[in-house]
């Protein structure tokens, strides 16, 4: 899925600043992620009902409790010319000549 979260850049952690009044670039940025009924992190931490990036960043949805949120997710769409949206390993190939080969519908 593609998800949404938004933060400041830098992170003005030095100063304790609020988020009022903190120094730094705001930014709302998407990214594709994993969501998990279940997922253990690294360190052994169980998270519930969670959104996983690909550097294995836990996120939670909005208006739970976390540093790290999701303001926004939507399902990704199939991959041209059919009904897949994710491929991985040897069937790569054979994806990438289907969505080649797939002509636009008018």
């Amino acid at each position: 899925m593609a998800a949404a979260i938004t933060g400041r850049y830098p992170a003005d952690s030095a100063t304790g600043s609020t988020a009022a009044t903190a120094l730094g670039e705001e930014f709302w940025l998407v990214r594709p992620m994993v969501f998990m009924s279940v997922h253990r992190s690294e360190d052994g931490a169980e998270h519930r009902d969670c959104f996983v990036d690909s550097d294995g960043v836990v996120r939670l949805p909005h208006g739970r409790t976390g540093a790290e949120t999701v303001t926004h997710w939507a399902g990704l769409p199939t991959l041209p010319g059919g009904t897949t949206h994710l491929v991985l390993g040897e069937d790569v190939r054979s994806a990438l000549r289907n969505a080649w080969g797939a002509r636009a519908v008018e």
